[in-house]
């Protein structure tokens, strides 16, 4: 696809609703999520990313580079899931400095009561909104600008 030199009337509308609409969707979610007594959608981006990975154990620095929603304070946040007993670190045994987070069976609990609310959040939110053809659309889309992103 040939690269946009000058954004249009059309793009421009939709990329600020695209961030209008992401703003909206996560301070719902962070409302309901409060509401439930759970913690912040950071934690849960957390605990997915441990419980996806292999062993249920990844390097910080792997961490940092896969979660979604904040990557920056990370390692505050992996203090706050530490001493909530939700993950626990392990040093790196060829590497001094590095360390791995390793998910606890609490920390796959929390992950489960996140995910109860914020799925039905994205039902509610999101996904009530947009029929099968639309998704698909976004999709390829997404996808579409992801691929493009990841090869520069």
């Amino acid at each position: 696809m040939k690269p946009m030199t000058k954004l249009n009337d059309l793009h421009n509308s939709t990329w600020r609703l695209f961030l209008t609409t992401h703003v909206k969707l996560l301070d719902q979610i962070e409302a309901k999520l409060k509401a439930a007594t759970l913690p912040p959608l950071e934690w849960y981006d957390v605990l997915w990313t441990l419980k996806e990975a292999p062993e249920h154990r990844l390097r910080l620095s792997e961490v940092a580079d896969r979660v979604l929603l904040s990557r920056s304070n990370l390692t505050r946040l992996v203090d706050r899931l530490e001493a909530a007993g939700l993950l626990r670190r392990e040093r790196c045994p060829n590497d001094r400095r590095g360390a791995f987070a390793v998910l606890t069976e609490s920390g796959f609990a929390m992950q489960e009561q996140i995910w109860a609310v914020y799925s039905d959040c994205i039902a509610e939110y999101f996904g009530q909104y947009l029929n099968d053809e639309e998704a698909q659309v976004l999709q390829q889309a997404f996808k579409r600008i992801i691929a493009a992103l990841d090869a520069q």
